[in-house]
């Protein structure tokens, strides 16, 4: 029954409707610092966050979250902070699988197609590095064991790495839960966008208000309107000069 549950649980993962809040190629960008901690100390990230993913309340303490055979029956109840020690040195990547799937069913997350791509390129790499060993054991060449020492040491950076990613990603998505997040930065608005507060019409620097036509562009400013010609008191007084000859 257990079995048939978890897989049940595997299954219905694939069609939830929300994602993580960053994949696992965007988790170096943004958290950098926190990356290369779960890269180098592993282990204590993955005690950590397991932790925080049971809202810092050891007594809901489960060897694997519950996912795995041996789950419930290491007496995680008489001291859970041992057990999870314990669990995240001795079985590291079940640890972080496990707050992996905790998270996932808590909140109803899927992993998207290229997470999963990332995740099986690792595993697939592990299996031939595996290969490769048991390989170059039975056939004793010296050329096949530098390439499978090769392939070994590949298959650990990836392996290492990816797991940096996840942990990163599941810190980032715990912030999101606990509300962590800053206010969001309001972006610089447009040139044309801009304005005072206190002017919400621009000032005519001394100038008189434009005329309604003049707000119009591509346009020009309406004919007068005729009143005879020549008008009325043309030419002025006095005029030509005297003297004056065409």
């Amino acid at each position: 029954m257990a079995s048939q549950e978890h897989l049940d649980k595997l299954q219905a993962r694939q069609n939830y409707r929300n994602i993580w809040h960053t994949d696992l190629v965007g988790t170096i960008q943004a958290d950098a610092p926190y990356c290369c901690f779960a890269f180098w100390c592993g282990p204590c990230v993955s005690y950590l966050l397991r932790k925080r993913a049971l809202y810092n309340d050891m007594s809901r303490y489960t060897c694997c979250a519950g996912y795995m055979p041996c789950s419930g029956k290491c007496g995680e109840s008489k001291c859970p902070e041992a057990c999870l020690a314990t669990e995240v040195v001795c079985c590291f990547g079940n640890s972080v699988a496990s707050t992996r799937f905790l998270l996932q069913d808590e909140f109803n997350i899927q992993t998207t197609q290229c997470d999963n791509c990332i995740i099986g390129f690792m595993f697939c790499l592990q299996q031939l590095a595996c290969i490769f060993s048991i390989v170059a054991m039975i056939v004793g060449s010296e050329e096949i064991s530098e390439a499978s020492q090769l392939l070994s040491c590949l298959a650990d950076m990836v392996y290492c790495t990816v797991c940096a990613c996840m942990q990163t990603q599941h810190k980032i998505e715990m912030d999101k839960r606990d509300g962590k997040f800053g206010p969001q930065v309001m972006a610089v608005p447009p040139m044309q966008q801009m304005s005072r507060i206190d002017q919400p019409i621009p000032p005519t620097i001394g100038y008189p208000p434009q005329p309604a036509y003049a707000q119009q562009p591509y346009s020009y400013p309406p004919p007068q309107q005729a009143q005879g010609y020549p008008p009325a008191g043309y030419p002025p007084p006095g005029y030509p000069p005297s003297g004056y000859s065409r």
